[in-house]
């Protein structure tokens, strides 16, 4: 069976992107059923209406507090009965209502290795620290920041002459492999965590 994705967004939409592109591949094992995001006029959402896939705003400016945003978005998203919630690349912290209704099948990215260098500048900060490895990290999403159990993680070397950006964009690279591969995986073989580990070739939790 196909598993179905809805993907949250706020930017340009590579990592989207990417999971579209795979989707193309019967053998892939899943479908992006619908795109969510917190703002208008992005190009995520021009790249999932070419590709023919529903999508749906919800700004936080237009609810009267961040707990009906989350509820709301959250109802959207539970509409479309996904197996999993990629946020690739979304820019808002989802709360209790959304995890309530999602909890275990909502997934994220990070550009470090977890649990080092969380929040919202890990290349930034692993630089800044001098380690000589940093990389990307799929996790689980839970009520704490960039605390989730880790689903995969890829390595990228520090470059000595790096720069913040420079060093984001290789991992940005890697990140989006890894979270096609995972999602990939996940859909074809199933999954299941046991305390914090995370496995692939199980029997996929339903909530």
């Amino acid at each position: 069976m196909t598993s179905r994705l809805v993907v949250l967004v706020s930017g340009s939409g590579t990592n989207l992107q990417a999971l579209l592109d795979a989707c193309a591949d019967p053998d892939y094992g899943a479908r992006v059923v619908a795109v969510g995001a917190d703002r208008d006029g992005i190009l995520a959402l021009e790249r999932a209406e070419r590709a023919g896939v529903p999508t749906f705003v919800h700004r936080v400016k237009d609810y009267p507090s961040r707990e009906e945003w989350d509820a709301a978005l959250a109802d959207d998203v539970a509409a479309y009965q996904p197996d999993l919630v990629i946020s690739a690349g979304f820019m808002k912290l989802v709360g209790a209502a959304f995890l309530a209704k999602l909890r275990g099948r909502f997934l994220n990215t990070h550009p470090a290795l977890l649990p080092s260098f969380p929040g919202m500048h890990g290349a930034r900060d692993a630089l800044a620290y001098g380690v000589k490895v940093t990389g990307a990290t799929l996790f689980v999403v839970d009520e704490g920041v960039d605390t989730g159990v880790i689903v995969a993680q890829r390595v990228v070397e520090v470059e000595d002459d790096d720069t913040e950006e420079t060093l984001h964009e290789r991992i940005k690279v890697v990140e989006r492999q890894m979270l096609v591969d995972a999602v990939g995986r996940i859909a074809r073989e199933g999954y299941l965590v046991t305390e914090r580990r995370f496995r692939f070739g199980s029997e996929r939790p339903r909530s």
